[in-house]
């Protein structure tokens, strides 16, 4: 496997990327070293996976699904994310969710996406909860991470307007990272905060032709479309999503399904940064 490398310094936050080729389920796992602000030396090291944009049923493959579960498994992070978009335009494909995503070993917290909210929010947050894992709307919750807590902050979807920052994040302190759908929503944090947040909704522009692309997402008031952002001084990372959405692997160009796999630095690891 051949890994290309990558450092960024944004906001005060330095994120390394290593991309590996798509693999036999057709995805491929990112592996992101964020060094985070605030998080506390404990958590040092500390691996959190990230699955986005699901649309079980027709639009993706269910060995494609099984697949990321399984690897999810291998890859053993100490907890899972998964930002949204379970469904697509229907509830027929509602069981799906439980069926195709149970199984996940680690701790797993979800948000809903805003296709999750047109079809039908309560429904999918069920569907998720009968797969063991709970869904966090304008909430947080804290996990109990090496013998310290990890504060989990889920902001629901911004593109239907059901997302409340304020409200997610009252009374959180130390270690902690933003889930949320819409990459937008990054925009409302707190400014400068050295929050570390992860998103999907944009399947990475699905049919990518540079650099027409990014320019219509930018037109259309979508900047932040796949990888990493500095928004307002806090680190975003948009996820391409495991599936496309509409007739998935035919309506897709250059945009490969993704997994992500994060590791947290805290910024006393590296001293000479100055975050």
């Amino acid at each position: 496997m051949t890994l290309s490398r990558r450092t960024l310094l944004l906001g005060g936050i330095t994120s390394v990327v290593a991309h590996a080729a798509r693999n036999e389920y057709g995805f491929e796992k990112t592996e992101v070293e964020v060094i985070v602000p605030g998080l506390d030396p404990a958590h040092d090291g500390l691996k959190v996976a990230q699955l986005s944009d699901f649309h079980v049923g027709s639009s993706t493959p269910e060995r494609r699904v099984l697949g990321a579960v399984a690897t999810l498994n291998e890859v053993k992070p100490d907890f899972v994310a998964l930002t949204g978009d379970f469904v697509t335009y229907t509830k027929k494909p509602m069981p799906l969710v439980s069926s195709q995503l149970a199984g996940i070993e680690a701790p797993t917290i979800a948000v809903l996406g805003n296709h999750d909210h047109f079809v039908d929010a309560t429904g999918v947050t069920k569907a998720v909860d009968k797969a063991g894992y709970a869904t966090l709307r304008n909430q947080n919750t804290v996990l109990r991470l090496r013998g310290v807590d990890f504060t989990v902050v889920g902001v629901d979807d911004g593109g239907t307007g059901h997302d409340d920052v304020k409200k997610s994040l009252e009374g959180v302190r130390g270690s902690r990272m933003v889930l949320t759908h819409n990459p937008i929503t990054a925009r409302k944090l707190p400014k400068h905060a050295g929050l570390f947040a992860i998103a999907g909704h944009t399947h990475g522009g699905q049919i990518i032709i540079e650099p027409v692309t990014d320019a219509l997402s930018k037109l259309f008031g979508q900047p932040y479309i796949r990888g990493r952002y500095d928004v307002g001084g806090n680190l975003l990372y948009v996820n391409r999503g495991l599936g496309f959405g509409r007739s998935s692997d035919l309506f897709h160009h250059l945009s490969i399904p993704e997994l992500t796999v994060f590791t947290l630095r805290a910024p006393e690891a590296f001293p000479g940064i100055g975050v």
